[in-house]
């Protein structure tokens, strides 16, 4: 079982994927870490990725769910996968992933980039990363949450949906 908290940068993804996990004992998985040194670079320059650069990271990504996860008997990943396509990548190495998306206001987002100091990811790619997301639609198995609310109540309504969901 996969779950996949996504959204922009800024929206708490690693976060919530990380409580997530520790919340219904499931093993965790940070896409950020599998992103090639090309990829990073291009971001920490302020360039953002294409769909060329992106499709090699998301199999990488893919492969990581489809193994087990420290033998846990579902996984937590933290990825952007803004747009459906990639959230198709995803779902083609798990095929019942349960989507989480994090919504915020832009304005919250940029707080939160500008308080960052240790991430490749800077604030400029914001406007890019909001262009191209395209949130869940309705035949996607998936909620959408508000990400400025508490970090035990994204916890506890995503776990709800997800029970909901019947992919538990």
């Amino acid at each position: 079982m996969t779950i996949v908290v996504m959204g922009v940068s800024g929206s708490g993804k690693s976060t919530v994927a990380s409580a997530l996990a520790a919340a219904i004992g499931g093993g965790y998985i940070d896409a950020d870490d599998l992103h090639p040194p090309s990829n990073v670079a291009k971001m920490a320059a302020g360039v953002p990725l294409t769909d060329d650069d992106r499709m090699p990271w998301l199999r990488l990504v893919g492969a990581a769910l489809a193994g087990p996860v420290e033998e846990r008997p579902v996984t937590v990943v933290a990825c952007s996968a803004l747009r459906r396509i990639y959230r198709d990548v995803l779902r083609d190495a798990a095929s019942r992933a349960f989507f989480v998306q994090l919504d915020a206001d832009p304005a919250l987002l940029v707080t939160r980039l500008r308080a960052r100091t240790a991430h490749f990811m800077p604030a400029t790619l914001l406007a890019s990363q909001l262009a191209t997301l395209e949130p869940l639609d309705p035949d996607e198995s998936g909620i959408v949450i508000d990400a400025a609310a508490p970090l035990d109540d994204i916890v506890a309504l995503a776990t709800a949906a997800w029970h909901e969901s019947g992919r538990v």
